[in-house]
């Protein structure tokens, strides 16, 4: 058979895969549980980009089947044997600051911007398109191939966990969700909530309250604001000196408005996936820093110290007793992603922790347990995703980096990464690209991209790779 140019085929098709990508960027699809219905159960926005898919698939040949309203596949070929490619259309909150309408898919300087142009709505673009190449030249494939879209990966993973109790689990597969060249381990990923106890003494200070504490969203992002209400009888001057070099210390924006006995403090950040805390700026951990440090009603006081003694500066679990490391994926890494208190209730810090992949998750478990309850705290929500390793011997990797070192003239090193991916759902599944060695990763941050070359470049890859891993071993 005559060798195939697969970036030949892609630039065939380039305008096509630029608007579709752009059509896709444009749904808002954020997880929406308030306003669900029936026909869309995590919100009408994520719905809207799965059925963008499914009807894409449907119009260009591919069996499309929609599954709970949550997850659905496209799917082509023949035999007895399943090749997955594991997608999602969800995206987290676009977040402040953005340059450009962050669902406006804009194009300026060969880059495509908008929430989701990297993770992981342009690598579903690419993956549909490199399906779409495969299937229109007719190659004769051994496996069927099936892209399998979820819609709630940036959350809990009802979407995959209602598809694999349902359809069939592939033989093997990939997800376009991460780094080129193969990541064959991924940490893994225990979410929770650190409580702060019922019964905590409340004794009010006639110095400062706190009335009300906030900042974050999910546990998988760093945080780019933070907000205090505090009620204050003694000379707030002071305090809002010692905030403004507080944050200027720290090169942070920051802003403060005071009416009567009130103070509102304000504090904005840099976003980052939670998997790279140090990526980022938690603007929640460093104004929690700065009340703890003030003289506050005993419930404030305790978890504004709490945060700070075990949580501030401290991304790998050292002051909490669980630090840990391994060659396979490095350090264990902890992400307060999520902080809420109140007079009322007092307070609350969601953790991700991605641990590495020989970590015991049930030990860290107990340490922190531990640790907590003698400062007055417990874990609540705790859930927890093993790790997942692939052996390099396994066909599935050997195959990948035979194609990424054809497509790129450079060796395909194998990673390990704290996020996870959907490759972890499979017992012989990997993370492979979008992103190319060098280039930053601004997933979850402000003014999202993805380099249209590399766009292309990535199709291209995933056409070899889908043709490749059709063939049997």
């Amino acid at each position: 058979m005559t060798k195939i140019d697969w970036m030949s085929e892609v630039e065939k098709r380039r305008e096509s895969l630029i608007q579709d990508t752009q059509g896709l960027l444009h749904i808002k699809s954020i997880l929406d549980e308030a306003n669900a219905l029936p026909e869309a159960p995590l919100g009408k926005g994520v719905k809207e980009a799965l059925d963008y898919m499914l009807q894409l698939g449907e119009k260009d040949g591919f069996i499309a089947k929609n599954v709970g309203n949550v997850s659905g596949h496209l799917e082509f070929g023949e035999g007895k044997e399943l090749l997955g490619i594991l997608c999602h259309v969800d995206v987290v909150p676009e977040g402040d600051g953005w340059t450009s309408d962050p669902f406006g898919a804009e194009i300026r300087d060969g880059k495509i911007y908008a929430r989701g142009a990297l993770d992981d709505k342009g690598p579903t673009m690419a993956a549909y398109y490199a399906m779409k190449i495969v299937k229109d030249m007719g190659l004769p494939l051994e496996k069927r191939v099936r892209m399998i879209i979820g819609t709630d990966e940036e959350s809990d993973w009802r979407c995959v966990e209602h598809y694999f109790n349902h359809e069939e689990m592939p033989t093997l597969g990939f997800a376009p969700d991460a780094d080129f060249p193969i990541i064959n381990a991924e940490k893994g990923i225990s979410n929770f909530d650190i409580v702060q106890n019922a019964g905590t003494p409340d004794v009010l200070y006639n110095a400062i309250n706190v009335l009300s504490f906030a900042s974050g969203k999910r546990y998988n992002m760093v945080p780019d604001y933070a907000k205090a209400v505090l009620t204050v009888k003694a000379d707030k001057n002071e305090i809002t000196k010692q905030f403004t070099s507080f944050m200027n210390h720290h090169d942070l924006d920051h802003h403060f408005t005071s009416e009567n006995e009130q103070l509102i403090l304000e504090v904005k950040g840099i976003s980052a996936h939670g998997s790279l805390p140090e990526h980022g700026k938690n603007a929640g951990l460093y104004l929690a820093d700065f009340l703890s440090k003030l003289r506050l009603d005993s419930k404030a006081a305790q978890y504004f110290q709490l945060i700070s003694r075990f949580l501030f500066d401290d991304s790998r679990g050292v002051n909490l007793g669980i630090a840990y490391r391994d060659d396979v994926s490095g350090d264990l890494t902890i992400n307060p992603g999520k902080f809420l208190y109140s007079q009322e209730s007092g307070g609350s810090v969601g953790i991700t922790c991605r641990y590495s992949v020989t970590n015991k998750m049930e030990d860290t478990k107990k340490k922190l347990e531990s640790i907590l309850a003698k400062e007055g705290f417990g874990i609540e929500n705790f859930s927890d995703s093993k790790p997942h390793h692939v052996d390099e011997k396994e066909f599935l990797i050997q195959t990948l980096k035979r194609v990424y070192e054809e497509q790129t003239g450079e060796k395909a090193e194998l990673i390990a990464i704290g996020g996870g991916t959907y490759a972890r759902s499979l017992k012989s599944g990997v993370a492979f690209g979008p992103l190319f060695p060098g280039r930053p990763d601004i997933a979850h941050q402000k003014d999202e991209y993805m380099y249209i070359e590399d766009l292309l470049r990535a199709t291209a890859i995933y056409a070899q790779a889908i043709y490749e891993l059709t063939q049997n071993k």
